[in-house]
C-alpha cells in the first residue's frame, strides 16, 4: 500500500468524525506528496507555539523573529509563513498609527506624548526613518524662564501661574525632560519654556486686584469678604495619562488608550476613571478585532474584560462567539491540513481546540485517528 493510500484511507475516518458533530469548512483538494516526521518539524512547532504567545501578550516584534526563525528552519511551513504576514501587518498598522499619534502631538506641543510615539515605532523598528527624523529634529533645548519648585507646586498649577492655561503642563515637562505626570521636588529649579503663540506671563507683571475703598465714618460695616477659595475653585487637576486614554477612546484607538490605562492604574490602581477607561478600551478592541475576524485576539481580549466586568455591555455573548469561531477554525484547518497529509499541523489545530474545549469529541477523535497513523508512518520508515 502506497503511503498516499495509507494516509487517505486514514482521512476518511477523520472526515466521518467531523461530520459527527458539525458541517466542516469546504475543503481543499489534497496535495501532493507526504509527510516525513522530523524533530526539525518539531522545533517549528515550538517556535510556532512562541510566536501565538507573544503575539497574544502583544509583544509584536518578538513574534516576528520567532516566526522567521520556524521559516528559517523550514521555509515550507505554512503556519510560520502565514503567521510572519499576519504579525508583519499587525506591526505595519502600528507604526502607521503611531506615526499619525506622534506628529499629531507635535502640531499641538505635547513633544513627550509626540516623542513616547515615535520611539514606540523604533521599538516596532528600528530602522524606521521617519520615526528617528521626527525624533532628531525635536528641539532640545528652549527658551524660558527660571522657577524655582515650592512644596505644593504641580505641573499644571505652574502652567496656570505662568500661561493662564492648566494644560500646558505637558510642556514644562518637556522642556525639563521629565514625566507629564512627574512629582515636584521643592527646591528644584525648572525651566519655564516660551510656548509659540502663547504669552508667557513674567513674575511682577500680574495686577493685584483693587482694594475696597475704606468705609465712611458712621456707614454700616461692610459684610466680610469670601475668601477666594470660596469665589472661585479650582478646577481639578487631570493626569495626562488620563487625558490621552480619554483622546485615544474617542479616536477609536483602543489599543493606545488601554497602554495609557494601564501605565497609570500601574500607578494608581484604585483610579476609577482610569478602570473604567480600560473595561471600555477592551470591549472596544475586543469587538473590532471580532469584526476583523481576528478571533484569537478577541478572544484574548474579551475574556480578559470578562474577568473585570462580567456583566460589562453584551461582552460576554461576545466572548462566546469569538470563542465559537476560533474552535470552528483551527478544526477547519486540521482537517485541511490532515487532506493535505500535513499531519503535526493538523495534531496541532486539534490540540489548540482542545486547548479551548476539552469536551470537543470529534477534535479528540481525529486527533487520536491522527497520533496513531503518525506513529504507524513512523514506524515504515525505520
Amino acid at each position: 500500500m502506497s503511503l498516499r493510500r495509507f494516509v487517505l484511507l486514514g482521512a476518511m475516518a477523520v472526515s466521518a468524525a467531523a461530520c459527527a458533530t458539525s458541517t466542516p469548512p469546504p475543503v481543499e483538494q489534497a496535495a501532493p506528496g507526504g509527510i516525513v516526521p522530523t524533530q526539525r518539524q518539531a522545533l517549528v512547532a515550538s517556535y510556532n507555539e512562541r510566536a501565538q504567545a507573544l503575539e497574544t501578550d502583544g509583544r509584536l516584534r518578538e513574534a516576528l523573529e520567532a516566526r522567521k526563525i520556524a521559516l528559517t528552519v523550514d521555509p515550507d511551513n505554512a503556519a510560520a509563513r502565514d503567521g510572519l504576514r499576519a504579525a508583519q501587518a499587525k506591526i505595519d498598522a502600528l507604526i502607521s498609527q503611531r506615526l499619525v499619534d506622534g506628529r499629531a502631538a507635535q502640531a499641538r506641543g505635547a513633544q513627550v506624548a509626540a516623542r513616547r510615539s515615535f520611539l514606540g515605532v523604533l521599538a516596532l523598528d528600528p530602522e524606521n526613518r521617519a520615526a528617528f527624523e521626527a525624533l532628531r529634529e525635536q528641539t532640545p533645548d528652549v527658551e524660558g524662564l527660571p522657577h524655582i519648585v515650592r512644596a505644593g507646586d504641580t505641573l499644571a498649577g505652574l502652567a496656570q501661574q505662568y500661561y493662564g492655561n492648566r494644560a500646558l503642563g505637558e510642556v514644562i515637562a518637556e522642556a525639563n525632560r521629565m514625566a507629564p505626570n512627574a512629582r515636584l521636588a521643592a527646591g528644584t529649579q525648572l525651566k519655564i519654556p516660551e510656548v509659540p503663540g502663547v504669552a508667557l506671563i513674567r513674575p511682577g507683571t500680574r495686577k493685584d486686584p483693587p482694594r475696597a475703598p475704606l468705609p465712611s465714618p458712621g456707614a454700616p460695616p461692610a459684610p466680610p469678604a469670601t475668601p477666594a477659595s470660596v469665589q472661585r475653585e479650582e478646577p481639578a487637576e487631570v493626569n495626562p495619562l488620563l487625558a490621552e486614554a480619554r483622546e485615544s477612546l474617542e479616536r477609536k484607538d483602543y489599543a493606545t488608550a488601554l497602554g495609557d490605562a494601564d501605565r497609570l492604574l500601574a500607578s494608581t490602581p484604585s483610579n476609577a476613571e482610569a478602570q473604567g477607561l480600560k473595561r471600555s478600551a477592551l470591549y472596544g478592541l475586543g469587538k473590532t478585532q471580532y469584526d476583523q475576524k481576528q478571533y484569537k485576539d478577541s478572544y484574548a481580549t474579551l475574556g480578559q474584560l470578562v474577568k473585570l466586568a462580567p456583566n460589562h455591555e453584551d461582552a460576554a455573548k461576545l466572548l462566546r462567539q469569538s470563542r465559537s469561531r476560533l474552535i470552528d477554525d483551527h478544526f477547519g484547518r486540521g482537517i485541511r491540513y490532515y487532506r493535505e497529509e500535513k499531519l503535526p499541523e493538523a495534531i496541532a489545530e486539534w490540540k489548540a481546540v482542545l486547548g479551548i474545549d476539552p469536551q470537543h469529541i470529534a477534535a479528540r477523535k481525529n486527533l487520536e485517528q491522527s497520533e496513531r497513523l503518525l506513529k504507524s508512518l513512523e514506524e515504515r520508515k525505520q
